[in-house]
């Protein structure tokens, strides 16, 4: 990520397309101009960029989020991770003919037109904000552990939280050398103690420590959606190439690519760390974790360094994850301001980064966090995290149902033909586990996600008119 990132006014469709929305702005397959002498990441950056964003912080805390639900959220985290990799493989045959940064909204708007593609913009922005603010709220367990006098007091870890979000936000606006150089310290970083314990744990692993398999009264289906819908938190980054695919060196190869190679890791490390945490922490304890992954260190090696070891590189690792969540949660505003679909000043870039998405995101991330720690709830991080999980349901619905609609409309030209029958599954796999994460969200996180997604209407209202008053008619 050490490349400038500019994006250059994409070329015009050559070609009118049979369908009811007008064709993207950039040829399908061709990737956006830059400027001569600018570099872009290749294949081994790119998947650390999407291994970088889903490993960001949630799993250190997850475990004990998920506790409660029993050792069937296993299931839900093996059943996640399968809907997980269908929708990465969807990302990468879009992007193989989208090769634009913006991702969900270029694609949601090639297939269905402006307002399809506002509000897989607007539905992301608000996913990626408050992710941040989930992520702060996570980093402060682990800071309690290193400084216990921040957990003193709700106003000390909210200052705390506050922190964590505003020093990843100035490494953004110090320009994407310095953001390319946090994200490749943070990743190190957060695979020490993420493999210590997903590998070593194993040799200490005590199946007395599991716990019920069925914790709750729900049914066994209940408790998988309701376990998965929180566990989604610990995947959001896989569409983290597609978003910056004009950023990707050969991007119709590597983003697909770096989506699958990212997302399969991800995975890997999640699976195997979370059944240890599970195994080496007893499941009384692991309820009320607020750090388990420094619970599951102590408890292989005794004492309390350990902890201590791994409560610092989480929070490093949560600090890496919002300095690549602050770039990206301004890249698709950028995108939709380019078009017209969102305010023009998102449009401002200074030293390669939307100066103006970043400043945005972060006021609003820390005006969420605020008030979660005002209203006093006792699972702040949940509550977050459940609003994420509706919010990135809504590009993930809209960008699979593009696939399904450029395949089902015979649009040739978008799709690989040899693969013809493989994408049609995948893709409504995709879409039917991308539904069945809003069935586990709850009525609560639906009803807060609505309140946001509907906010975005009346934007879009104003945007519209503006086109409309330039002489360009938007669609949808």
């Amino acid at each position: 990520m050490t490349s400038t990132i500019t994006t250059a006014a994409p070329a015009p469709d050559p070609a009118p397309a049979p369908a009811p929305a007008p064709a993207p702005d950039s040829a399908p397959g061709t990737a956006e101009p830059r400027p001569q002498g600018e570099r872009r990441f290749g294949l081994p950056v790119a998947t650390c960029l999407v291994m970088g964003n889903i490993i960001g912080g949630g799993i250190f805390l997850l475990p004990a989020s998920v506790a409660p639900f029993g050792t069937i959220s296993l299931v839900a985290f093996a059943v996640l991770t399968l809907g997980a990799i269908a929708l990465a493989l969807v990302f990468g045959r879009l992007a193989n003919r989208h090769p634009q940064t913006g991702g969900p909204y270029v694609y949601a708007r090639a297939a269905f037109g402006d307002f399809a593609g506002f509000l897989a913009a607007w539905s992301y922005w608000i996913t990626t904000w408050v992710s941040n603010a989930a992520l702060a709220v996570a980093a402060v367990g682990y800071l309690c552990v290193l400084f216990p006098a921040v957990g003193a007091h709700k106003w000390s870890m909210c200052l705390a939280a506050l922190c964590v979000q505003w020093l990843p936000a100035l490494a953004n606006l110090a320009g994407t050398r310095y953001v390319g150089a946090v994200q490749l310290v943070s990743t190190v970083m957060k695979f020490a103690p993420l493999l210590l314990v997903a590998v070593g744990g194993l040799f200490f692993f005590d199946p007395a420590n599991l716990g019920p398999f069925q914790a709750t009264d729900q049914s066994a289906v209940g408790a998988v959606s309701a376990s998965a819908a929180i566990l989604l938190f610990s995947y959001l980054g896989v569409e983290s190439a597609a978003v910056s695919a004009g950023e990707v060196r050969d991007p119709e190869r590597n983003v697909g690519r770096a989506t699958i190679l990212g997302t399969v890791g991800a995975a890997t490390v999640y699976l195997l760390g979370t059944l240890a945490v599970f195994g080496l922490v007893a499941h009384e304890k692991l309820v009320s974790s607020e750090a388990p992954f420094s619970d599951a260190v102590n408890v292989m090696f005794g004492g309390t360094w350990g902890g201590t070891v791994v409560a610092c590189a989480a929070v490093i690792s949560m600090a890496g994850a919002l300095n690549g969540w602050t770039l990206l949660s301004a890249q698709t505003p950028y995108a939709a301001a380019k078009d017209g679909l969102f305010p023009k000043v998102f449009e401002t870039k200074k030293r390669g980064v939307p100066v103006v998405g970043v400043l945005v995101t972060v006021a609003l991330a820390s005006a969420l966090t605020v008030y979660n720690y005002t209203a006093g709830s006792q699972r702040v991080f949940e509550v977050l995290v459940l609003v994420t999980t509706f919010t990135a349901t809504v590009p993930y619905l809209l960008s699979t149902a593009a696939q399904i609609y450029f395949l089902a409309s015979g649009r040739a030209e978008r799709v690989r033909p040899g693969r013809l029958v493989r994408d049609a599954v995948l893709a409504c796999l995709a879409f039917g586990f991308s539904m069945w994460l809003v069935a586990g969200s709850g009525y609560a996180a639906v009803y807060q996600g609505v309140l946001f997604l509907f906010a975005g209407v009346l934007v879009y209202a104003v945007m519209a008119a503006r086109k409309q008053r330039a002489g360009v008619s938007p669609a949808g």
